[in-house]
């Protein structure tokens, strides 16, 4: 039976973490409320609790706390909290965020260590690794990922306009076919259904499969499904919009269609 003052340890850390950090985690799920990009945050921190209460069925003996690893994390933690408090090298407010929120998490990773030891870290690995997920991504990699969605959704759309025998000429990120110009734009890229389909697939990964090998290709497979779902969209879009109604594209299955394909490709993964 785990003692009680390892629990009330591990409930002070976090408190001091709460304390310090209220600000860079009230930012976060602001962000998360605001901008689609970010939208996945919201489930990172009730997924990570319900596995931590899944994966709790055989509890050990006796924790053995592993001060000296925990306080390695703790410092590591006040570090980054530092940086990005103090914007050091001038670093931009995303950044600033981003540092923040590192701090946060791998306080709460040094606090666990260091009251339930390395043995309860080791089974609870996944959990506590899957809250990294709570770091907002800086904008110059989220930039970067959207111009790679919107790039591979294009390229997907016209490979389906060729097997469908549409003439079809790409440049960049924008479509012709026939009767219309298509260009798959930011809000477009289906970065929020990508990176919700990439933390989904992570967790059924962790539930469904054993071997790490199996885990790997799942997780990976997230990756192009992303692509070719949001290329079959773009593809659906535009032919209804040239061969039925061109309202299409900009009604209901445009704005609002997003879970329909999701859905798909969650069910092929």
């Amino acid at each position: 039976m785990t003692p009680p003052s390892a629990y009330r340890g591990f409930v002070c850390l976090c408190g001091i973490s709460f304390i310090l950090g209220w600000r860079y985690l009230a930012a976060t799920f602001a962000l998360a409320l605001q901008n689609d990009a970010y939208t996945h945050l919201l489930l990172i921190l009730p997924i990570s609790i319900a596995l931590v209460f899944a994966a709790s069925g055989s509890r050990m003996a006796q924790p053995k706390p592993n001060f000296l690893l925990g306080s390695a994390l703790l410092i590591f933690s006040l570090l980054a909290g530092v940086m990005g408090w103090t914007r050091v090298g001038n670093i931009t407010d995303d950044l600033r965020l981003s540092l923040g929120m590192l701090a946060v998490v791998t306080w709460w990773i040094g606090a666990f260590v260091s009251c339930f030891g390395r043995f309860d870290a080791r089974r609870y690995i996944f959990p506590l690794c899957f809250l990294l997920w709570l770091v907002p991504l800086p904008e110059f990699i989220l930039n970067f990922i959207v111009s790679f969605l919107q790039q591979g959704s294009a390229a997907a759309a016209h490979l389906l306009f060729a097997v469908a025998g549409v003439p079809v000429s790409q440049t960049g990120a924008t479509l012709s076919v026939p009767g219309l110009k298509i260009e798959v734009a930011t809000k477009c890229s289906s970065i929020r259904s990508s990176l919700t389909l990439l933390v989904t697939s992570m967790v059924m990964a962790q539930l469904l499969l054993r071997t790490v090998w199996g885990k790997a290709v799942v997780i990976l497979a997230a990756i192009p499904l992303s692509i070719i779902k949001n290329g079959i969209r773009v593809f659906t879009l535009s032919t209804l919009a040239v061969y039925v109604d061109p309202p299409f594209l900009n009604g209901r299955l445009h704005h609002q269609g997003g879970i329909v394909f999701f859905l798909l490709a969650l069910e092929v993964q």
